[in-house]
């Protein structure tokens, strides 16, 4: 049997230290990618202060059972919408992917921005890339300690601020720095907040493209996802080879034998991956486009055509046809319109009063007299809506019933809190019969079954 022969990739970018230094280039990529990651930044770090009637926009609160959208607050038990929501962008992202592989990736995925945010941090205290690659190896200077230690100490300062902001989705980011400040911290939200810096801090700063490569589903299964439509970025080989070196310009104007590449590696020092382009499609590549924004300006200063690496498929860079409808864009597309049909629904049919009856495990009933029998529950009742401050309750059934507890709950005071009532029949009538809890408020009525033991049991 013949074996598949295997090719070891080289990676330029990597100085034998396994670490990669990652050259900054300017571009129209550069200038997308800035257009998306800074709104999202924004975003991330701005939208956890804002409020709405004294309450955050947004907030998944464990405290009070809430979860708040924009001043919406919805129970537990609307998660799973959020998990609808998710469903619809898995699905937004496998039309991404089908279309243009892993954009998401390269220019909307928070592990490539917090990256790109960490290497310009590394830029600004070290140099670069090409001071900080010399430097490699060799005995560290005084000023090279003091420039390590303010490019660290700045990479904490950004990991603490992003766990502290995205903390803040879940614990009220104002508690968290009033407690901070007055030295309150509960030892589970300083560890916490210590542990999520710390990831931070590794996947950016010190893991980086080892996460895209090694840990992201997504580099394993895009494989799946693509065909030879799938337009990613790509090198035109056919135009590019074979190399020839820069140094040659004047030669290589003369030779049409030779291709436009000249074999620069600058499509290779701008990668955040590490990876050369020009050796074909790779799992590590997130198409984020610095190697096209570097190889654009060559190729200008060149006075040559851009394009030699570009987004392209497979069937472009053969000159063949593309189809105008694919199968497995249009279903992907008519899956994620499902799945958001389906989210837009629930968010319009959610409950604002949340209700729970359990009968009382240690006394399911009461005997007063021969003929006067009496039911035991636990109710729980929680409103999230709040203008809804106080519920009715109310019990119907076959008998005349009489309930005793609470006739209205404050849910100032008593949202989500287990109180006791009883319910009882003066007839006792024999076996099961079914009974009615109701439950109004302002706007609001909701009505529990559960069951009555009379006489017999």
């Amino acid at each position: 049997m013949q074996k598949i022969p295997t090719v070891q990739l080289q990676t330029p970018a990597d100085n034998g230290d396994g670490k990669i230094h990652v050259r900054l280039t300017e571009g129209l990529y550069q200038n997308i990618r800035r257009l998306i990651s800074w709104p999202l930044l924004g975003l991330f770090f701005g939208l956890v202060w804002v409020q709405h009637n004294g309450q955050p926009w947004l907030l998944f609160s464990f405290a009070q059972h809430k979860i708040i959208v924009f001043g919406h607050a919805y129970s537990w038990f609307d998660l799973t919408l959020l998990a609808g929501l998710m469903v619809a962008g898995a699905f937004l992202l496998c039309i991404m992917a089908v279309a243009w592989g892993r954009v998401w990736c390269g220019f909307a995925c928070p592990q490539s921005i917090w990256t790109w945010l960490f290497i310009r941090i590394e830029q600004l205290t070290e140099g670069r890339a090409s001071q900080r690659a010399r430097r490699e190896g060799q005995p560290l200077t005084a000023k090279q300690n003091l420039m390590r230690i303010a490019k660290h100490t700045l990479w904490l300062l950004l990991a603490l601020a992003t766990a502290i902001t995205f903390t803040g989705y879940f614990v009220p980011v104002r508690d968290i720095f009033a407690s901070a400040t007055t030295l309150q911290l509960s030892p589970l939200l300083l560890g916490w907040l210590l542990i999520m810096s710390a990831l931070t801090y590794l996947n950016a700063g010190l893991v980086r493209e080892k996460i895209c490569l090694h840990a992201c589903p997504y580099s394993r299964i895009q494989g799946v996802m693509f065909d030879q439509h799938t337009r990613t970025v790509s090198y035109d080989a056919s135009r590019g080879e074979p190399r020839a070196s820069k140094r040659k310009n004047t030669e290589l104007n003369n030779n049409k034998h030779q291709g436009d590449c000249v074999d620069c590696s600058l499509c290779v020092q701008v990668c955040p991956v590490g990876i050369d382009i020009r050796q074909g499609l790779q799992a590590a590549c997130i198409d984020c486009g610095a190697c096209i924004d570097a190889c654009d300006k060559v190729m200008a200063t060149l006075q040559r055509s851009k394009g030699l690496i570009r987004f392209a498929s497979l069937a472009q860079l053969e000159n063949k046809p593309s189809p105008q409808a694919r199968t497995r864009l249009l279903g992907y597309a008519a899956a994620l319109l499902l799945a958001t049909s389906a989210v837009a629904y629930g968010f319009t049919h959610t409950t604002s009063l949340q209700v729970a009856i359990s009968r009382d495990r240690n006394a399911l009933t009461t005997h007063l007299g021969q003929h006067h029998i009496c039911n035991n529950y636990r109710i729980k009742v929680e409103s999230f809506n709040p203008d809804e401050t106080r519920i009715t309750v109310t019990v119907t059934g076959t008998a005349n019933y009489q309930l005793f507890g609470p006739a209205v709950i404050d849910l100032n005071e008593n949202s989500g809190e287990w109180l006791a009532y009883r319910v009882c029949d003066e007839a006792a009538q024999p076996g099961v019969s079914e009974i009615v809890f109701g439950f109004e408020g302002q706007a609001v009525r909701v009505e529990k079954e559960t069951t009555f033991l009379g006489g017999g049991f």
